[in-house]
């Protein structure tokens, strides 16, 4: 998503303000479009509290969400949620921004994470913790606000876990086998793995790459944490130090010198994707990426795929990923109570389990992680408990409102920059350093 100038660290008033100069009318128009661009267009029987929920999926998540919404829409009759597709991530961001600004936006939508604590301190977040039942819910706490940032179970509670997830590695179980390799646990075993799985034609030319993953924020801040570095100490941003850059000349090892690893073309969610087909076609024999695309990578791919923790370092560590339920506390309060009825539902076992096993996100409550257990579920689908049994390894993000400009419009530039264009990792993070000093210190 490029950058449309917004202060991350700017007050409520400030906030809105610069969000308004995005458009109102833009926001006015996507409300305006709620009863025929939702997929859900059905007028709610008579007596029922509405709320619009928008969302960011495409495909079969899509597909399962609408399903559980009819599912709370059919089981009860005091309540009517009308889902609406608002596109990606960052797309139904930038909407949702603006319809704040335009005070339109919806009762519920859930946003990535590294966005939740620029929106709590614009104060635009509904706190969560009066509502009936929420402390109730049984939240997983490194899925949860208590555990995703530091600090977190010390601040007011303005969000739910809905799609979490973690990064993991796939293996094509077929040249695993063939190549009488065992998951990689370290950088060394992953760099070598990689030059194992590498096929090249008579002439040189990579036929197959042993390892694919985008060049992504997300995956570098994995290897970062497992380096054994942070983003922040405290209020100062440091991009890892020189765990940053022992991070970024990991990759720019592996795709510049051994050839090993493929950085897909495209940014954001083409990237992603490519590194999907690519495995899935044969072109590369271990990737990296979300959880969140394990049923269908197995559902898909024409190999046995074994899924496993990714390689430890100085230290076994992880970033969780996906988005968080919010409020906006600008809506009208009949439309708040319908989506908190919604998220108490959501987070009950049933609807855990559905959303979990059908999709491959995290099981988000400890109770809807008992009854799989329980009922055989991880013995049966052993792929499934990698980035669950991972969260020990789960490193908090920081809570700092300017995180995701950092992520979007330096950091994630620089790391193209460096592995793409071959500059050097410690110049590339310098350079982002002070930027990110100079435009947010």
């Amino acid at each position: 998503m490029r950058s449309d100038g917004l202060a991350l660290r700017a007050p409520r008033r400030a906030f809105l303000g610069a969000a308004a100069t995005l458009g109102a009318a833009a926001a006015l128009g996507s409300a305006a479009s709620l009863g025929a661009a939702g997929c859900h267009p059905r007028r709610a029987p008579r007596g029922r509290r509405e709320a619009s929920l928008w969302f960011t999926y495409g495909g079969r998540n899509r597909q399962v969400l609408e399903e559980l919404v009819g599912r709370f829409n059919a089981e009860q009759d005091r309540y009517w949620i009308h889902p609406i597709y608002q596109g990606d991530y960052y797309e139904g961001l930038a909407k949702l921004r603006t319809a704040l600004a335009a005070q339109v936006a919806p009762a519920l939508s859930h946003v990535v994470g590294e966005v939740i604590p620029y929106l709590a301190e614009a104060e635009v977040l509904e706190p969560l913790a009066g509502y009936p039942g929420a402390s109730e819910l049984d939240v997983l706490p490194a899925l949860g606000q208590a555990e995703t940032w530091q600090d977190g179970a010390g601040r007011p509670l303005v969000c739910l876990p809905f799609n979490r997830s973690t990064p993991i590695a796939y293996l094509n179980g077929a040249l695993f086998d063939e190549a009488k390799l065992q998951p990689p646990t370290t950088w060394e075993e992953l760099v070598s793995h990689a030059r194992d799985l590498t096929v090249r034609s008579a002439r040189g030319r990579v036929t197959r790459h042993g390892f694919g993953c985008p060049i992504d924020w997300w995956f570098w801040v994995a290897l970062v944490g497992q380096a054994g570095g942070e983003l922040m100490e405290g209020t100062r941003v440091t991009l890892g130090g020189d765990a940053g850059a022992e991070a970024l000349a990991l990759w720019q090892r592996m795709v510049r010198q051994d050839r090993s690893m493929k950085p897909p073309p495209g940014r954001d969610y083409n990237a992603w994707e490519q590194t999907n087909q690519d495995f899935l076609a044969g072109r590369t024999a271990m990737i990296w990426t979300s959880t969140a695309f394990l049923r269908y990578l197995e559902d898909n791919a024409p190999f046995p795929v074994r899924a496993a923790p990714l390689p430890a370092h100085r230290r076994a560590a992880v970033p969780t990923g996906g988005t968080h339920w919010i409020i906006p506390r600008s809506a009208p309060p009949a439309a708040k109570d319908a989506a908190w009825a919604f998220l108490k539902f959501m987070h009950e076992p049933a609807q855990v389990i559905a959303w979990a096993t059908r999709t491959g996100y995290l099981p988000v409550t400890a109770r809807a992680v008992e009854q799989l257990e329980g009922s055989g579920f991880y013995r049966r689908h052993p792929n499934d408990r990698v980035a669950l049994d991972q969260l020990a390894s789960v490193r908090p993000w920081p809570w700092a409102p300017e995180l995701f400009r950092i992520q979007r419009e330096i950091v994630q530039p620089s790391l193209e920059n460096a592995v793409l264009g071959g500059q050097p990792a410690a110049d590339v993070l310098t350079r982002a350093r002070a930027r990110a000093t100079r435009e947010l210190g």
